[in-house]
Order: C-alpha cells, then structure tokens, then sequence
C-alpha cells in the first residue's frame, strides 16, 4: 500500500489531565498515528489546564509563555513530519512506533549522534590510558558531549537525534546556543565546535549519511596575542644562574624548547629512539606531536645537543628528560625570569619557549613552510600567525626609532615646501 502523509499520517497535541502535577499543571502529551495505529509520547512540556485550546491542540493566549511553548509544539511538529518523510523516503513506509523511537533517539541504530560520540570518547579513554593521548583533550571532548547533550536536549526535546536529521541550522545553533547561553569566547566555541564538526566527516566515512549539513559553516580562531621572549632575552635566561639547584633542569628544558620548538607534552615524552641521524649527516629529532598526532621533525642544533647530552642517563626508562608537572615548570619559569630580570608584557610560562622559537627562528630567516613543519602544525594559517607577530615587532622598532629622524624629515618638508614656492 503506498504511503501518503494525508492519508494516514496524523499528529495531535493533547492534555494528560488524569496525571496533574503539583503545580496544577497538566503534561502535554504528542499522539502519532500512522493507518490507525496510535503511539503517544511526552514532550517534556507542562500547562495549566485551564490554558489549552483542546480544538487546536495549542495553548491559549499571547502571553511570553503561550507562544513559548507554542513555537516548542511547532518544532516537534516539524521534527515529527520531518521523520515521517524521512523514513517513508529511506525505508518505502512508516509506522507510529518507528517514527515515535526515531524522534526520542531509542533505538535509531547506530546513526546518533551522541551515541556516535560517546563511542569515540570511549576509544580515546583506552589511548589516553596507554598513554597515546592526552587526560586534558579527553577532558575537552567530555565537557563537549555534555554541552551537546544539554543542546539537544533543550533545543529539541530529545534524548538523542540521527545523524540524517541534522541540518544546517543545527551547527549555528548550537555556536550560538555555546556563545550566548553558555557564555563561551569565541575561541572556545571554535575549540568545542571542531569535535562536532569531525563527527559529522566521520559519519559520512561510515556511510551513515553521504551529505556534509554543515559545509556551508565556517569559523576559526582569533588570533591571539601569543607571549614570546626576544632572542637577547634566551641569551640572559642562558647566562642566569638559577636561585637554587632545583630550579637547572626546568630552566635546560625551557631552552631547549627555545631551540626545538616542542611542546610540554612532546618533551613529556621524548625518548632516545626519537633522536636519529638524518640524510644530512645531523641529527634530528624525529617525532609526532602529543595534540594532533602531526609528524614535527626539528634539527639538533648545538644548545639543544648539550643539553640532552647534560641529562643522559639521569631517567631510569627510556625517556630524555625528568620532567617534573606542568605546574612546577610554570612555577619555576616565574622565578628564572625574575632572576635573569627578563622584562615582558605578559606572563612567561613553559609554553611560551615554544612561541618564543616561531618569533625567534622565523626573524633570523627561517620561511614560513619549514617553519610549520617544524612545529607540526596542521595548517600553515597557525604558523602564520607568528609572522603577524614579527610584523608587529618590526613595526613597534620603527616606531621607536622614527622620531630620530624627526629633525631630518622637518628639513626634507622645508626644502620641498622652497622648492614649490620657487
């Protein structure tokens, strides 16, 4: 029998006033029925009984809370008709009970989206014991599911939704859902919408749907200020000698990702395997980066050699360095640049040596691709942005050297304005 939605497809809004609540408000309660067989299901919303306009199925009135809950009732309505059309296209017919699981997200296979989600941070839980992967990244990825669920939750009144329901709208929704509800920056709505984003490339790899819904959104990050020291500065952090012993090897490794550009979290981890000799006859060290799992591939200058040269044989596994938390080297770093009376603009922690090789390397000539491979960087518009930042320093030299030539530009004006007159 063929299908047709004004045949046998119908959706009605209605009162459970056998089941008031204390309040003395009644739950509304959504009727599907597909060729006369009826599946009821709640919508989470409540009303006083006294407000229902039983011939239409709506709420009463103009008031902020009639159209509130109205414009929720029309959403489930759109939603409802929108899985109806879906499953008669994709399945060839429909039943009430299959379109009543698919809009509370039970059983709609393996295509949700939370589903989908929770699945992958299940996986990354078993790298991060391994120690593939980070606790902070599993971290952001767990504060992500939640905030998504809480979206669908308060947007579309279900539990879980299929990937094929997604829409454009749904990916701005939710940015603005992160931006306004939540009180995100908007680097953090970057941050927490990637996941989101990488969900859906992954749904379509798995054939679970075959269009992107979110081609059409774009965002990146801000550029923000990223807190270097200068090159002068490393030299008299170099010569400093430490207020106490304790405080040599953070200062070593401090300087050591001056020169290499690495990580915390990759020097974390650097073992004696990672150091190799290469085609050039140097050595280099060859590894793939903790965040992003990008190859980073950096030559052993003679400072950085030294230093693991310094540290051989003081770790009782395979690792190069002892590295103490990230805490302690933050700690450490603040008193180190007091004693070397290291001047900055802003807070000198351990990831600041790593900006402090893009600015330094790129000013002494290095270009900008080798750059980013360096830094294992995913694209080179991140690496670009210590070009900015070297541009801006240029542009502030200028600026201090400017007004010595301010007597000479007055005597240039004055000859010109002569040679007019003439």
């Amino acid at each position: 029998m063929e299908h047709t939605k004004k045949s046998t497809f119908k959706l009605l809004f209605y009162l459970k006033k056998n089941e008031l609540k204390k309040n003395g408000n009644a739950p509304i309660m959504a009727r599907i029925t597909i060729d006369g067989i009826a599946k009821t299901l709640g919508t989470k919303l409540e009303i006083n009984p006294n407000n229902w306009d039983l011939k239409h199925g709506r709420v009463q009135g103009k008031s902020a809370k009639a159209l509130s809950i109205n414009q929720k009732l029309d959403n489930i309505r759109g939603r409802i008709d929108n899985i109806y059309e879906d499953i008669l296209k994709h399945e060839g017919f429909a039943t009430a009970q299959k379109v009543k699981l698919s809009f509370l997200g039970v059983g709609v296979m393996d295509d949700a989206i939370l589903k989908v989600f929770n699945d992958q941070n299940e996986e990354f839980k078993k790298l991060v014991g391994k120690e593939e992967r980070s606790q902070s990244t599993y971290n952001k990825y767990i504060t992500v599911y939640n905030h998504l669920t809480a979206f669908i939750k308060e947007r579309y009144h279900r539990d879980d939704m299929a990937f094929r329901e997604l829409t454009t709208d749904f990916i701005r929704e939710f940015d603005f859902y992160l931006r306004y509800d939540i009180q995100c920056a908007h680097n953090t709505v970057w941050i927490y919408t990637m996941p989101v984003l990488s969900l859906v490339e992954l749904a379509i790899k798995k054939g679970l749907i075959r269009d992107n819904p979110f081609e059409d959104y774009e965002i990146s990050m801000e550029e923000t200020d990223r807190g270097y020291i200068l090159k002068e500065d490393v030299e008299k952090l170099m010569m400093c000698k430490p207020p106490h012993k304790r405080y040599e090897l953070v200062k070593d490794i401090f300087i050591f990702s001056c020169f290499t550009g690495l990580a915390y979290a990759d020097i974390k981890k650097l073992t004696r395997n990672n150091i190799q000799s290469f085609f050039d006859g140097h050595q280099w060290i060859i590894s793939r980066r903790k965040k992003s799992d990008i190859a980073s591939n950096v030559r052993l200058m003679e400072i950085p050699k030294r230093i693991i040269e310094k540290y051989i044989g003081t770790t009782r596994n395979e690792f190069i360095f002892p590295v103490p938390t990230n805490v302690t080297c933050n700690n450490h770093i603040t008193k180190l640049i007091e004693t070397a009376e290291i001047i900055t603009e802003q807070k000198v922690t351990f990831h600041t040596a790593r900006h402090t090789f893009g600015t330094m390397f790129l000013t002494e000539g290095v270009p900008l691709e080798s750059l980013s491979k360096m830094m294992g960087h995913k694209n080179i518009s991140t690496t670009q942005i210590y070009a900015k930042i070297t541009s801006q320093k240029i542009s502030k030299d200028m600026d201090l050297v400017s007004p010595k030539f301010a007597g000479m530009e007055a005597a240039f004006i004055e000859m010109k304005q002569e040679d007019l007159a003439i």
